[in-house]
């Protein structure tokens, strides 16, 4: 058991490994909708970004590399006034402090306007945002709302100063929901925002994402609690919660049960440790509520696990109010990580897959319950009912051997 233990522990290490060292340049083609706007305003590179759902398209001019045609734009989700915002970084990482931007933003009456800001520390405090004069040169700077497609476009052609590099240039991105005139309002903090930055080079269109290390650690994080906490654990409960009836599985029930609780306690101690770095190494974001659950589960399981060797033996007086405390500190944990896994899975903003695929487990779980618990009911039923259809005559030996049975046990 402690081997099938390790070996599960030392593959799911090696594809930690293998995701984590995997090559963080990527180039993913627009959408049909965005390379057709695109073609319109004679741009012929286009890739999605890595948050918001946002598309960039640029044109390098072939008689000055300074030069760059950009268009950016995103679905508005039925959202009746947004913000667009696309920029450029001079410093030695892509960030907001720092950006010179261009922001277009679109009213509540369907008016749109478009202007250039620098976005300095005191933004990021929460002070206001002002229109302001850039270092990069912008023309033809226009916000388009495509009715049809229900998508937001910014274009613009911008020159840039010597000390930008088309072949390692600091961008950033971002989209609002709220504004006062031309100044925009904060956008929201959720994990996306935040990482909506990157490096491209604008003459092959890879980029490397400042957060590509840890978006890749959050999905093993979330793939390991899912698996360890939300899958394992549960398991390894069933099989407890379900012999003798209807699983007469003898003594490799205890195995089974053992097994699969310090398979789930190794992978989701690991997912858990994950997540610790993840929070120590997040300057801009803090999950209270996920990592206190969190916190709870890991605390609550391990000292489950310690039961392994500290629970009471059978022929101790206490041992039956040691079995309710085991049994209900068990569902209450059961309960405590299918909020948090939703939690998580919410706080990822994952596509639907995510929640779609635990859902599917805890549908499993529940119907694979629900038809033991019937079957369990019957025979109980079953067998109550021929214990009272016992023969007058033997009516003490079934209670003696009744009585014999319960002190056994």
């Amino acid at each position: 058991m402690a081997s099938t233990a390790v070996t599960t522990f030392i593959v799911f290490i090696a594809v930690l490994f293998l995701l984590v060292n995997s090559s963080a340049a990527h180039y993913i083609p627009c959408s049909e909708s965005l390379i057709k706007i695109a073609q319109e305003k004679n741009i012929s590179h286009c890739k999605k970004l890595t948050t918001l759902g946002a598309e960039f398209g640029w044109e390098v001019s072939k008689h000055n590399e300074s030069q760059v045609d950009i268009l950016i734009g995103t679905r508005l989700n039925n959202a009746e006034m947004v913000w667009l915002a696309w920029g450029v970084n001079p410093e030695d990482k892509p960030q907001m402090v720092g950006t010179r931007a261009i922001i277009g933003i679109r009213q509540l009456n369907g008016s749109v306007g478009a202007n250039t800001y620098n976005i300095t520390g005191d933004t990021k405090l929460g002070c206001k945002l002002q229109p302001s004069e850039i270092d990069v040169n912008v023309t033809r700077m226009k916000l388009d709302y495509v009715t049809s497609l229900d998508y937001l476009t910014l274009h613009a052609t911008i020159l840039l100063p010597s000390m930008y590099n088309i072949s390692r240039l600091n961008h950033v991105w971002q989209v609002g929901y709220d504004a006062q005139g031309a100044e925009p309002s904060m956008h929201p903090t959720a994990l996306q925002n935040v990482d909506s930055t990157e490096t491209i080079d604008l003459k092959n269109g890879l980029a490397q994402h400042v957060g590509e290390l840890e978006g890749r650690l959050r999905k093993i994080h979330g793939v390991m609690n899912i698996i360890g906490w939300g899958t394992f654990l549960p398991a390894g409960v069933i099989i407890a919660r379900y012999f003798p009836y209807p699983l007469t599985l003898g003594s490799y029930r205890y195995h089974l049960h053992v097994g699969c609780q310090i398979i789930g306690y190794i992978l989701g101690v690991t997912g858990w440790s994950v997540g610790l770095w993840l929070g120590q190494a997040s300057k801009h974001y803090s999950f209270k509520i996920h990592r206190l659950f969190a916190t709870f589960i890991f605390t609550f399981t391990t000292l489950q696990m310690l039961a392994l060797h500290l629970k009471p033996r059978k022929t101790d007086e206490y041992r039956k109010y040691w079995n309710m405390y085991h049994h209900f500190l068990g569902y209450a944990l059961l309960a405590v990580i299918s909020v948090n896994i939703f939690h998580g899975i919410d706080i990822l903003r994952a596509d639907h897959s995510w929640k779609w695929a635990y859902v599917g487990i805890l549908g499993v779980f529940a119907v694979i319950a629900i038809a033991l618990e019937i079957f369990t009911w019957a025979k109980f039923l079953t067998e109550y009912k021929k214990s009272k259809t016992v023969k007058p005559g033997s009516g003490s030996g079934g209670t003696a051997a009744t009585e014999t049975q319960t002190t056994t046990s």
